[in-house]
């Protein structure tokens, strides 16, 4: 058993040192049966034949063609919580920079670098410069995954009073969320009742420019609004329009363009949220952990096109996935298929996730390629993979 990777962005060597002995990274990507990747884009890409995953080293996957892979029986897997502390701790340093002009301070003290009697001149333009304390503040935070729930937590302990606000919110996160942290019902309550406003939500048709003019319009005056989360989530010409009529303080992001970048009252961040040694370093170990899992063992964690699906080692004589349209009958035809053959099915898991779904079974004796065969020409199959 060999298997062969393929980097289409450089990947931190702490993760792949992790790879075992069998496998081995190619310089040709048409040889991969994984790909690890952080930013390049792989729309336009030619997939190779052999590729059965890519690996994201990271939680955002929109230059990946997920419904391309699904279709193919490609697994796309990323890195969520990865680089969550990273996030979280610019994210705190960005509530710091809108509320105090600690920016525009120091531009002042580097303009008056051969001013000799420069800390005389500090006293007297300081007051310029004054900011509000986060302590007594309300915080609202928009989605309370990973980053979301570490942000919480640390606002908490500074002294701010937290609502946050998420439907989804995982049972994982519920347990690492602080009590303390008020639970807003909708999202319309953040927006009426917080100082601060900080979204940490994916990037979906339902949110796509969540925050709006009319948004805007419910938010108290003087909010300062942070985006560490997507950019195409904020209207961000209605962000500088709110800027201009003095309804919003400050905007902090982490995505610069055209559109906020130099404006007033924006503060632009070039995308350094997960831009940490340790983040980087946790991105890819965690990418690598997941694509051998799934090499070796067919098992699913963490995939954005494919469900979650784990049934360990096989300790069977063997294991097949199959890749198939989330559509009904498909269980039975398998089951049928492999039973005519005299095959005894040990164990077997089926899941799904929207159009897409992920059958896997372990036999008491391994599949010949006719059967194998039949498997792939049931309608609706996009794939079968012998995993042992």
């Amino acid at each position: 058993m060999n298997f062969k990777y393929y980097c289409l962005n450089p990947i931190a060597n702490v993760g792949l040192e992790k790879f075992k002995n069998f496998y081995e990274k190619t310089e040709t990507i048409q040889e991969a049966q994984g790909i690890l990747v952080r930013s390049a884009s792989m729309h336009e890409m030619e997939l190779p034949e052999d590729l059965l995953a890519v690996a994201r080293a990271g939680a955002g996957v929109n230059n990946i063609p997920l419904d391309k892979c699904a279709q193919k029986g490609i697994v796309v897997f990323n890195t969520p919580g990865a680089n969550a502390n990273g996030v979280k701790e610019l994210v705190i340093a960005g509530m710091l920079l809108a509320s105090r002009d600690i920016v525009g301070g120091i531009s002042w003290a580097e303009s008056q670098k051969d001013n000799l009697e420069i800390a005389k001149a500090a006293e007297k333009e300081k007051k310029a410069f004054a900011g509000t304390e986060l302590q007594d503040k309300k915080l609202g935070i928009i989605g309370l995954g990973a980053i979301g729930v570490k942000v919480a937590n640390v606002a908490k302990h500074m002294g701010m009073e937290v609502y946050g606000y998420d439907p989804y919110v995982s049972v994982d996160a519920a347990w690492n969320l602080s009590r303390d942290v008020k639970h807003a019902l909708n999202v319309e309550q953040i927006y009426e009742t917080c100082d601060i406003i900080t979204i940490h939500v994916p990037l979906l048709d339902s949110t796509k420019g969540m925050i709006n003019e009319e948004a805007i319009a419910k938010m108290k005056d003087g909010v300062i609004l942070l985006n560490f989360a997507r950019d195409l989530l904020v209207k961000e010409e209605d962000v500088v329009k709110g800027i201009e009529t003095g309804k919003i303080r400050k905007y902090v992001t982490d995505f610069p363009n055209p559109t906020v970048a130099g404006k007033k009252g924006c503060i632009v961040i070039p995308h350094l949220g997960a831009s940490t040694e340790e983040s980087e370093d946790n991105c890819a170990k965690m990418a690598v952990k997941e694509l051998m899992n799934y090499l070796e063992n067919g098992n699913i964690v963490n995939s954005v096109n494919y469900p979650n699906c784990d049934m360990g080692v096989c300790t069977r004589e063997g294991r097949v996935a199959i890749f198939h349209q989330n559509i009904t009958n498909m269980i039975t035809k398998f089951t049928a298929l492999i039973g005519e053959a005299g095959i005894n099915i040990s164990d077997m898991v089926n899941k799904s996730k929207g159009n897409y779904a992920y059958t896997m079974i372990d036999v008491e004796t391994s599949l010949s390629k006719e059967i194998i065969e039949k498997l792939e020409a049931i309608k609706g199959v996009f794939r079968v993979r012998v995993v042992k």
